[in-house]
């Protein structure tokens, strides 16, 4: 027997002739705590992305699906042309001067990607092409620019590049006085299997990279490479044996110290080196201890460090660069708030920005730390009573301005420079949106909706109030992740505009396991909490249609990777509330990975989902594992995708969990399982390829309306 079964007629592109591909079963049996699991699809797991059998099944589901979506294919190709025709094709970002340079990119016509220019004002003067980046792309199906990074003396440049879509970075070095881009601009250097970060030395020759392990795909090694050299002779600075750590580099705010930071889900180690002394050795920075996470950083004579140390939502520290490894002489700056979450800082000579959240919106306060007016503080203000904000590109640090990216549901994304003196802004540049585009068209809420357990549950929305009433008839798309304590804000997206335009409404359900409320937000949806994800999506769906928001039967969900597992579990545990679910790079079997250290991230993800090697945390898991908990029942319309070459999540997850899905599903909805047979987790490369995947998921859920649903 096949390993499935194929089209009927290939040259057939209609949906009348053609069947799911079923796969084969070939019965798996796994054990652990006295536990039988069966797994008829292990099969579908190869690592090497070449076997026959696992390839020609992928592309039947491809062809599958490509059928079934034939008909909406007009639909599909408007939206990409609409989603296409909102971006401006000749766009510059805001010069932003670092060192000697002020540095910008500039995108033109169908370029997929931005080049690189340097210039010697703000104002372009001598400005230079450093980096053609759709030169080094146009021979690639993938193509990922991984950092960019610039020499203290601004006469080199590194550059990281990924072009299988495995988050496996080769780092090249060029010349910035050769104005040709040709090869020979580009030193002999060539650094393979990286993580794609580099770090300067302070004397220009000296370089730190973080090699990957080719089985695991982490960064377990820390190697200090001498330009000039070959990498086969590069030194081994650091090893990290325990893999519940990720491994990245940075350097201090005042460029004196390089960092190899090491972070686990719920603790952190630092070492430290002195920038000048490149062959020096990296000591511990801070004394280790488990489930202590902190940020610190250095300005001349002091550390500033953000710290949990009894602080579960973090507080500011301050201390002499001496005296940082005893912490009994660290000197409080901000305390701990039992209500506010501090995310993050910015040292300038003069300043300080704070980075906070209350009551699941974004803030930032100046702390005025020099001169006259040392000790004041303030707050950097925004029009939108909700909104996303972050900090921007600042590298200097002697400045006086401070820029922050600005964002609403309605607002387009904005560059505001702030007087850190007296708190002016001002506009540099908001991102422009062709076509009939109105601001004044859309509106934006926020609520709170109490879950089953009684928490209130953040909730942003927005739709166009000319195609909106609140009488529970209007189409509503929710999105969710939740998970690792990333917060997915209110943000503004054109490609959004299509489904608003049509009358839908968009949804971001900001649930546990995000930390949108503070960190306990976070810890009440991870390990043996993590139902409360899943309970706090389903019971938002429930209160937005009795509140009228949405039609009981125009109800979607969409989620990817950890969202992705969102999505599996909602479909087992209330399939009745979607009409339809987009599932992206989703992950599914997570008894199965989180048992298996082979497998990139298992071992650094303990602290997120628990170790099924522990009885307590398999059985938590196992409550909840979207392909475990697969029945015999009615699923919504689903469209699953991926990537061959995914690195995060592996193709085979997905996979498998549409063939157990076709195997149980008692229903006649529609199950459609796409494979990018080039991209990885990030899906496709480039700015218009993207907007493609876009275009099939609401292309995918505009199709399963009514027609006059979206008049």
């Amino acid at each position: 027997m096949p390993t499935s079964s194929l089209i009927s007629d290939p040259s057939d592109t209609s949906n009348k002739n053609i069947a799911a591909p079923i796969a084969k079963k070939i019965p798996h049996k796994m054990t652990i705590h006295n536990h039988q699991r069966i797994d008829n699809y292990y099969w579908m797991r190869d690592d090497q992305r070449c076997d026959e059998k696992i390839l020609a099944h992928l592309n039947a589901e491809n062809k599958y699906a490509d059928a079934m979506l034939a008909e909406q294919q007009p639909l599909q190709d408007a939206l990409f042309q609409e989603l296409k025709a909102r971006i401006v094709k000749d766009d510059t970002t805001v010069p932003t001067k670092d060192g000697k340079y002020w540095y910008h990119s500039e995108i033109n016509g169908e370029q997929e990607f931005s080049n690189f220019y340097r210039a010697t004002s703000f104002t372009g003067e001598n400005k230079t092409l450093i980096l053609d980046v759709n030169a080094r792309a146009e021979n690639h199906e993938f193509y990922d620019l991984g950092d960019v990074s610039i020499s203290p003396n601004d006469q080199l440049m590194s550059i990281s590049e990924d072009i299988d879509s495995r988050r496996i970075y080769t780092i090249n070095f060029k010349d910035l006085n050769q104005v040709s881009n040709s090869p020979e601009a580009y030193l002999s250097d060539v650094l393979v299997e990286t993580e794609g970060q580099i770090v300067w030395a302070n004397d220009n020759q000296t370089v730190f990279y973080v090699k990957k392990d080719l089985d695991t795909l982490l960064g377990t090694q820390v190697y200090r490479h001498k330009l000039g050299t070959k990498q086969a002779d590069d030194v081994l600075v650091y090893e990290e044996h325990d893999h519940s750590f990720y491994i990245s580099l940075d350097k201090s705010r005042d460029e004196s110290q390089i960092y190899i930071c090491l972070h686990a889900t719920e603790s952190t180690h630092c070492l430290a080196m002195s920038a000048d002394e490149p062959n020096g050795e990296f000591i511990d920075l801070v004394p280790y201890q488990e489930e202590h996470e902190y940020y610190a950083d250095k300005m001349g004579d002091y550390f500033y460090i953000v710290s949990n140390h009894q602080a579960k939502n973090f507080k500011l520290m301050k201390v002499a660069v001496d005296e940082i490894a005893d912490m009994n002489t660290w000197q409080e700056v901000i305390p701990h708030r039992n209500d506010v979450l501090l995310e993050g800082i910015e040292i300038f000579h003069n300043f300080i920005v704070i980075t906070e959240r209350e009551n699941g919106q974004i803030r930032f306060i100046v702390h005025t730390t020099k001169g006259i007016n040392a000790g004041q503080q303030y707050p950097l203000s925004f029009d939108d009573p909700c909104y996303f904000a972050c900090l921007g590109d600042n590298p200097e640090p002697e400045s006086t301005v401070a820029r922050l990216y600005y964002s609403s549901l309605t607002t387009p994304g904005s560059l505001f420079e702030f007087d850190l003196a007296t708190g002016e802004r001002k506009l540099l540049k908001q991102q422009k949106v062709l076509g009939e585009f109105n601001k004044e068209n859309y509106q934006s809420e926020r609520l709170f909706i109490t879950a089953r357990d009684g928490v209130e549950v953040p909730v942003s929305l927005v739709y166009r109030s000319d195609r909106f009433k609140k009488d529970g008839t209007n189409p509503l798309l929710q999105y969710g992740y939740g998970a690792y304590g990333i917060t997915i804000d209110p943000n503004f997206s054109s490609q959004t505009l299509s489904l608003l335009d049509r009358g839908f409404v968009y949804v971001i359900a900001h649930v546990r396991g995000s930390e949108m409320l503070g960190r306990a937000w976070y810890d009440n949806g991870k390990m043996a909490h993590k139902q409360n994800t899943f309970n706090d999506f389903i019971d938002v769906t429930k209160a937005l249609v009795a509140q009228g928001y949405g039609a009981k039967d125009k109800i979607f969900a969409s989620g990817g990777s950890a969202g992705g597992l969102l999505m599996g579990a909602i479909v087992n545990q209330a399939p009745e509330l979607y009409l339809g679910i987009g599932a992206h790079v989703p992950f599914l079997d997570v008894l199965t990975t989180m048992l298996d250290e082979t497998i990139p991230l298992t071992t650094n993800e303990y602290d997120e989902w628990g170790n099924p090697n522990e009885a307590q945390a398999y059985q938590d898991i196992l409550t909840y594992s979207p392909i475990d908990n697969i029945s015999s029942q009615r699923y919504p319309n689903i469209l699953v995708t991926t990537g061959l070459h995914d690195s995060q999540v592996q193709y085979f997850e997905p996979m498998k969990w549409v063939a157990k899905l076709r195997e149980f599903k008692t229903d006649d909805n529609l199950l459609l399982f796409k494979t990018d047979m080039d991209a990885g987790h990030g899906g496709a490369s480039g700015r218009f390829k993207s907007l493609k995947e876009k275009a099939l998921e609401m292309s995918f859920f505009i199709s399963l309306l009514p027609e006059s649903a979206t008049k």
